[in-house]
């Protein structure tokens, strides 16, 4: 068997025979893009080049007008400007709940209203389980003629406010609102990744099956009022007909892995799609030395013991997980059940793997710690990940959610050249990725300790306790170097409203009841 049999889904195991969707596609090109200043200047970069006649596609979770993706570059305006320059611009972004809930129904609507008065076409979406959302975030861009400027972006960072920062991690200076120990401009931390090649044409795919969706694009009465009211579409005007796939451009394999809640009446979802949980077992049930992971969350005992179940089976497995010290917010009503699906998870992760487990948290040099809000995975330096799920199950099960799994054909020649020992090798995409990572975290510019994936746990988790020893020690004498401190387990969440608002609001479950009886996705 490939590399690619054995780690990537193939149709049947995607569970999902309604999708047009191709299990995999090889020949391409995946640039992974660290910082949302690193994202929103690429991106910038690529939509002032569009012409006349090009086509511009993107999904969103949240949209806010007047983000700047430079200095004098608002996300409205430049895809205002896109449209106005004759470019076929379409939008779908999710309609979200109401503002006073501290969702972003009101910058949705103004983004969508600029873009539509520049002659583009923004859907509001809210073809979605109760409580749910569109969390897909993806721009695909278009170019008759020019297939080689054909470009996807996939990952998690939206186009608003909080997301411009770099890897200095000083903030954005257009915040959304946060969790005060953030301060008054939140360090944030993210990432995309840029897909050249075939791929770009399956990423269209995505867009086009939700686009083409017969359902209007509300089912509640109130809504359909409120567009009557507003004169906005139940429905989008017709793609343009779909350009052949791009040539091949580079040496990696990508399979996008996706979910879709089951009980909305997708055409091309009927019972929904959890290719992003299928996706993770068969990785998990692979994985030998290290896992390393970063996440928003890390939540929900379901998800976890996917990676409990793999600490046990396999003794030499390592989980290296960078997540936020703090949720997002801390209101009384938010907090408790946010710490409550982080410990139901840890607790089963570090019951399975021990002092295989390591948790941290990032801060930057201030000290003031850094929103993870990155969705990465590398799996034995082969098998890599960047997309907007979240380990939780409201992303494996509720909300639609998007990642690009890369298999990169080049193999790294440096040792462990075959961490897990399976013979797949460690691929210089993983591990570059990897590395890119945790030399930013550890402030180092060198790889010494970290290519050998067991040697980096270590590591890092020595430079962890460094820092944290500095900080019991009252912070005397210079501050050491790293950004990772273990994360506090904190006191534990005993209120009995708490679980039950985890369960049914922040961590919903999107799969039919037979799965959720059977405890499978």
């Amino acid at each position: 068997m490939t590399a690619t049999t054995l780690w990537f889904l193939d149709g049947d195991e995607r569970h999902n025979p309604t999708s047009s969707l191709v299990p995999w596609s090889e020949g391409n090109l995946a640039i992974p893009l660290v910082h949302g200043s690193v994202y929103f200047a690429e991106l910038l970069q690529r939509v002032q080049a569009m012409r006349a006649g090009d086509l511009l596609l993107f999904t969103d979770w949240r949209g806010d007008p007047d983000e700047l993706l430079a200095p004098g570059a608002e996300v409205g305006s430049t895809l205002c400007e896109a449209a106005a320059r004759g470019v076929d611009v379409r939008g779908l972004v999710w309609r979200s709940h109401m503002d006073r809930l501290s969702f972003s129904a009101k910058e949705n609507r103004h983004l969508g209203e600029e873009i539509e008065a520049a002659g583009g076409e923004c859907l509001l979406d809210m073809r979605v389980r109760t409580g749910g959302s569109h969390h897909q975030k993806f721009v695909v861009l278009r170019h008759p003629g020019r297939p080689a400027e054909d470009v996807a972006f996939v990952g998690g960072i939206d186009l608003c406010h909080s997301r411009r920062d770099d890897e200095s991690h000083r903030g954005d200076e257009q915040r959304q609102p946060m969790a005060a120990v953030y301060g008054a401009r939140p360090p944030w931390h993210d990432a995309m990744v840029a897909l050249h090649g075939p791929v770009v044409g399956a990423v269209e795919t995505v867009f086009r099956e939700r686009w083409d969706d017969p359902q209007p694009l509300t089912r509640s009465p109130i809504r359909w009022v409120a567009e009557r009211v507003r004169h906005e579409q139940r429905h989008g005007r017709p793609l343009p007909a779909q350009l052949p796939d791009p040539a091949a451009a580079g040496p990696h394999a990508v399979q996008l892995l996706r979910t879709y809640p089951t009980g909305v009446g997708y055409r091309f979802a009927p019972q929904g799609e959890r290719s992003i949980a299928h996706g993770y077992a068969k990785v998990l049930h692979r994985a030998r030395r290290l896992v390393y992971v970063e996440d928003q969350y890390l939540w929900s005992a379901e998800v976890a013991r996917a990676f409990a179940e793999a600490l046990r089976v396999q003794p030499g497995l390592h989980l290296i997980a960078v997540v936020p010290h703090h949720p997002d917010q801390d209101g009384r009503w938010s907090l408790p059940p946010n710490l409550l699906g982080r410990q139901l998870a840890l607790d089963l992760l570090r019951a399975a793997g021990g002092d295989r487990v390591a948790v941290y948290g990032l801060e930057n040099s201030s000290g003031l710690p850094v929103y993870v809000h990155a969705k990465v995975c590398v799996a034995d330096d082969t098998w890599a990940s960047i997309g907007s799920d979240n380990v939780n199950r409201r992303s494996w099960t509720h909300d639609s959610e998007l990642s690009a799994a890369v298999l990169d054909e080049t193999r790294d020649d440096r040792e462990p050249r075959d961490p897990a020992g399976l013979g797949d090798g460690a691929r210089r995409y993983a591990r570059d990725l990897r590395l890119t990572l945790m030399r930013e975290h550890l402030e180092v510019d060198t790889d010494e300790h970290l290519v050998d994936p067991v040697e980096a746990f270590e590591t890092m988790r020595t430079s962890a306790l460094a820092l944290q020893r500095w900080y019991d020690g009252g912070c005397v004498g210079p501050r050491p170097l790293g950004r990772v401190r273990p994360l506090s387990p904190g006191p534990p969440v005993t209120q009995p409203w708490a679980r039950a608002l985890y369960r049914w609001v922040y961590d919903p479950d999107g799969r039919p009841r037979a799965l959720r009886r059977q405890q499978r996705f």
